[in-house]
């Protein structure tokens, strides 16, 4: 029975060297674990223990942010062109029409229209035309806007009381006016609201000899001519009121009408 005991008893002292030797739980000297562990903290069969995964950085710096180009202002363009078809009472008409004119003012319309002047600015102008024309009118005018061709005034001849002479001699783009045709005891196309006088100081009528009678129009007698408001054979202008079926007078034989425009001629 002691011979049991005493080895029982140097059995536990061989246990306790063993542990002494190299089974202590603490990291030695070359930090490895128990049972062979790998440095950094693998455990047995290759696993990673969680002491192992590396310290995600929270206070990473992060790219500057570019500042975004300032947008630069898009160049502002001319206001659109615009046209409004507004019916006429005799009112409107006080001095350029009167009863036992071809046409009654029910059958007239005023258009209210863009125009580019010669200052280089867009301007609203009021003209008288029928009724059977205002829309190609108003089609023939938004293309002169586009090809911004100057307008020196467009108003009504009854500003100038319908005398025909004084709205010419203001430079005045009209269409309406109940009045004979010149040299004529007949109705101008004035008269139906079916012609247009444009520019009439830069395009004047010129008589046959060359004598006109709008002195503020001398220098404008000649064609071609190259000044701003002047008409000339086969430019845009005449061709965009061809496209429309209106006629020039610039192509008259004899007395030439530069600023005369007429539906269908005359």
């Amino acid at each position: 029975m002691a011979r049991i005991r005493i080895l029982s008893y140097l059995g536990f002292l061989a246990l306790a060297g063993i542990t002494a030797c190299g089974g202590a739980t603490s990291a030695g000297a070359d930090g490895a674990t128990p049972g062979g562990a790998a440095p950094g903290g693998a455990t047995p069969g290759g696993a990673a223990s969680p002491s192992a995964v590396p310290p995600t950085p929270t206070d990473a710096a992060t790219p500057a942010e570019t500042p975004s180009e300032t947008a630069k202002p898009e160049p502002t363009g001319p206001p659109p062109f615009t046209a409004e078809i507004q019916k006429v009472t005799r009112a409107d008409l006080p001095k350029s029409w009167r009863p036992g004119c071809p046409v009654p003012p029910a059958r007239l319309r005023m258009i209210v229209m863009s125009h580019w002047g010669f200052d280089d600015k867009v301007h609203t102008g009021r003209l008288v035309v029928h009724e059977d024309v205002a829309d190609e009118v108003v089609s023939i005018f938004k293309k002169l806007y586009a090809q911004r061709y100057p307008i020196r005034r467009m108003e009504p001849v009854d500003k100038y009381d319908g005398d025909d002479y004084r709205s010419i001699d203001a430079d005045n783009t009209s269409a309406f006016n109940c009045r004979p045709a010149t040299g004529s005891g007949n109705w101008s196309k004035h008269a139906y609201g079916k012609a247009i006088d444009l520019n009439p100081r830069e395009n004047p009528w010129v008589n046959a000899d060359g004598s006109n009678s709008h002195r503020n129009a001398d220098a404008y007698v000649t064609r071609p001519l190259k000044k701003p408001g002047v008409i000339n054979p086969g430019d845009r202008v005449v061709k965009t009121f061809a496209a429309e079926g209106w006629e020039w007078g610039g192509y008259w034989s004899g007395a030439k009408d530069y600023q005369h425009f007429s539906k269908g001629g005359g």
